[in-house]
């Protein structure tokens, strides 16, 4: 469905496909992505990738840092977000402040981001509630070893929460990475929040820990949308 036809009447929960990134195992595909839809405040829309779509370390060295100054905020706005979205599909993201980004740390305005600790914790659930599953799978692409050596962590043990349903399939969960630094003292942090397997939020990520994987999340302007038709 068009973008513009599946954000008029979005709702929590909804799926809503919009630019394309490598899915399949091999990379050399350009799969529209599903997007789960979070919020709705107007015609704003918050919306996360359905899926892990990639495997990437929050910080490419284990250092004290920063959501601003992380590895991990540079390629999203540099390689992935000319990757999967067209000229056009730019022109509909809104500017989303990211701020829960840890104790002291600066705030940022990013057209493509991590979602905050608060954010999942108020949008989300972890398996167990009403509205939002926060647990995830991952793509076939993004589970193949990358060559800086990451290579996403997939639950394949017995507990039956850590699963989830796809297509029919029972397929383990994979953890991903926020934004927010719950550790951070004095403005800095070599660790980073992310969600486990099981859909609860985790405070104590290295950051150049090399098997969390990635769920984007944009802010889409629906007016924008309507208007392109």
């Amino acid at each position: 469905m068009p973008v513009a036809h599946a954000l008029r009447d979005a709702r929590p929960g909804d799926l809503v496909e919009f630019g394309r990134y490598p899915q399949r195992a091999d990379g050399a595909d350009r799969t529209p992505v599903s997007w789960l839809v979070l919020a709705r405040r107007g015609d704003e829309v918050l919306l996360v990738s359905a899926r892990v779509l990639d495997c990437r370390r929050w910080h490419d060295e284990p250092a004290e840092t920063t959501w601003r100054d992380s590895s991990m905020r540079r390629w999203l706005d540099g390689t992935f977000l000319p990757r999967a979205f067209s000229d056009a599909e730019r022109e509909l993201l809104v500017p989303h402040r990211c701020d829960d980004d840890g104790d002291g740390t600066p705030d940022t305005v990013d057209r493509v981001f991590l979602l905050g600790v608060r954010e999942v914790r108020s949008l989300t659930h972890p398996g167990r509630g009403d509205g939002v599953d926060r647990r995830a799978v991952a793509t076939p692409f993004a589970v193949q070893e990358k060559g800086d050596g990451c290579r996403l962590y997939v639950y394949d043990k017995g507990v039956e929460e850590d699963h989830l349903l796809v297509d029919g399939e029972r397929r383990g969960c994979s953890w991903w990475w926020l934004r927010s630094q719950p550790q951070a003292r004095g403005g800095t942090a070599s660790r980073a929040a992310f969600v486990g397997a099981r859909g609860d939020v985790k405070s104590y990520g290295r950051v150049d820990r090399s098997r969390i994987g990635v769920r984007p999340a944009v802010a889409l302007d629906a007016s924008l949308a309507l208007g392109s038709r």
